[in-house]
């Protein structure tokens, strides 16, 4: 799990995963009520998280992953922010478990027909 989970912005959240990916981690995550705020909006997070996978990956020539929090008020949110990490490559999502049964039910059903992890 990523510390600081706030008070960082996006840019700076993302060095962390990088650094931490450097440093030997495969995988990192998000915190699991870590959301969206307004000095690190999810979008941010999302872009400059895989940012670090990538150029970690590249580096190490190994495989590298961030485990990206996408739970949001509504199943529409949450469903937009998964398939934006999708798009970004991400094959790994994570939800908080808060959510609730159906909404979790209904991540793993999404997460099922688009090939990811949750």
């Amino acid at each position: 799990t990523i510390k600081p989970k706030l008070g960082l912005s996006g840019r700076n959240y993302g060095r962390v995963v990088y650094e931490a990916l450097k440093g030997g981690l495969d995988f990192t995550k998000d915190d699991e009520n870590i959301n969206s705020q307004p000095f690190m909006h999810w979008r941010d997070r999302f872009l400059y998280c895989m940012e670090a996978v990538n150029k970690a990956a590249a580096a190490s020539g190994e495989v590298k992953g961030h485990y990206l929090n996408v739970t949001a008020a509504t199943m529409e949110d949450m469903y937009e922010r998964a398939e934006f990490a999708k798009e970004l490559g991400s094959v790994i999502v994570m939800i908080d478990l808060v959510i609730g049964y159906t909404a979790i039910q209904s991540m793993a059903k999404w997460a099922r027909k688009n090939d990811v992890i949750l």
